[in-house]
């Protein structure tokens, strides 16, 4: 399942959205200019690599991506579900909350396969963080969605089916890498930040959202 758009529009511009975006093109771009030996060294360094782990590469790492599919599939996401976000948590805010997001992410990808030296990059971790947060704020929220299954359908459905259907499918998909991985190595999707990810959106979004009165919220007036 595609999502296409939500059905909710954003109140306020939404600045830092627009930014992430921009800056993760920026080194989607330094990357393809980069030959394939500097790429892969590129990579190692900025990327979390568990097995050598640093820091500093648990914010560089989610600005990396390794495929365009990776990039688009990832900008898009944060596009659809970032802008109402940050609409609820504020433009300050929502730069701690996506880079906690994230870091939590890739902390949990590297407790799953601490002996890794494939490094882990992608901004999913912190946007599985934004879709957590949109899945509590905005739990009766419609998205349009494109299903390319015998038929192509484009349908509305509810984001709380839809996002809830996206994490335990995460989950799934987490449990099985860590058994393949158990037996035959490591690589791939890191199922394990995505399902972290998700959590900490969940759980964090308490922490950074504004008080506000929803419409259907009753009000006094003095």
């Amino acid at each position: 399942m595609i999502p296409l758009r939500d059905v909710i529009p954003s109140r306020t511009t939404p600045y830092i959205t627009v930014t992430i975006i921009g800056l993760n093109a920026l080194a989607w771009l330094f990357e393809v200019s980069l030959p394939h030996e500097d790429l892969n060294q590129f990579l190692a360094t900025f990327g979390v690599v568990p097995a050598y782990f640093a820091w500093p590469t648990l914010i560089t790492s989610m600005f990396l991506h390794g495929s365009w599919s990776h990039v688009i599939g990832n900008m898009w996401y944060l596009w659809i579900f970032g802008d109402n976000v940050e609409d609820r948590v504020g433009h300050g805010r929502f730069i701690v909350f996506y880079l906690l997001c994230g870091a939590a992410a890739a902390l949990g990808q590297v407790a799953v396969d601490p002996e890794s030296m494939l490094p882990t990059i992608g901004a999913s971790g912190a946007i599985a963080g934004v879709m957590g947060a949109y899945f509590v704020l905005y739990p009766h929220s419609r998205v349009l969605t494109l299903i390319p299954w015998i038929f192509i359908q484009i349908v509305e459905l509810p984001a709380i089916f839809l996002l809830g259907f996206w994490f335990l499918m995460q989950l799934f998909s987490a449990g099985t890498v860590a058994v393949t991985a158990a037996s035959h190595g490591s690589g791939g999707v890191a199922f394990a930040a995505h399902v972290v990810g998700f959590v900490v959106g969940v759980g964090g979004v308490f922490v950074f959202r504004k008080r506000q009165l929803d419409p259907w919220e009753p009000r006094e007036y003095y």
